[in-house]
């Protein structure tokens, strides 16, 4: 779907604070209210704009400890990469699963309290999974640039 100049700027200001009013939303991005709010109402329609969530600091809710777990699955077949995935689905630790191409099959965002509980939830729930023949940890020392929002620039 192309994006718009306009559409741009409104999804950069969403993804800065989703709370805008539309009045303010519009008077940042240079429009004025109507075509503001038609514009984000089709985008939510279209599904361009997905939902809106709070940014919550993980740290200050007790999830001191990041790690991307890289996992291999015994079989490619598509059954058994979905059945992974579905098991991937139901585990609150794992806040992001991509289904990834090179050495691994998966990527997954594990979350966790601390050390310990991190090594808890790898060694008696990711590896107790069905169908892993392999995982790799890589736990995050420091955050340089967390995700905040999606570059978002007019297409035609």
């Amino acid at each position: 779907m192309p994006i718009e100049p306009a559409d741009a700027a409104i999804l950069a200001e969403l993804q800065d604070d989703g709370r805008l009013t539309n009045q303010d939303l519009a008077a940042r991005v240079g429009l004025s209210a109507s075509p503001c709010w038609r514009r984000v109402r089709q985008m939510e329609e279209t599904g361009v704009i997905a939902g809106y969530r709070a940014v919550v600091d993980r740290r200050k809710v007790g999830l001191g400890v990041m790690a991307f777990v890289r996992v291999k699955i015994d079989s490619h077949s598509e059954a058994e990469a979905k059945a992974f995935e579905n098991d991937v689905q139901r585990l609150d630790d794992v806040v992001a699963c991509y289904s990834i191409a090179g050495s691994a099959d998966f990527m997954l965002q594990v979350v966790a309290a601390d050390l310990d509980a991190y090594a808890d939830f790898a060694m008696n729930v990711i590896r107790r999974l069905p169908r892993i023949k392999e995982m790799e940890t890589a736990i995050v020392l420091k955050e340089v640039k967390p995700l905040t929002g999606w570059p978002v620039t007019p297409r035609r």
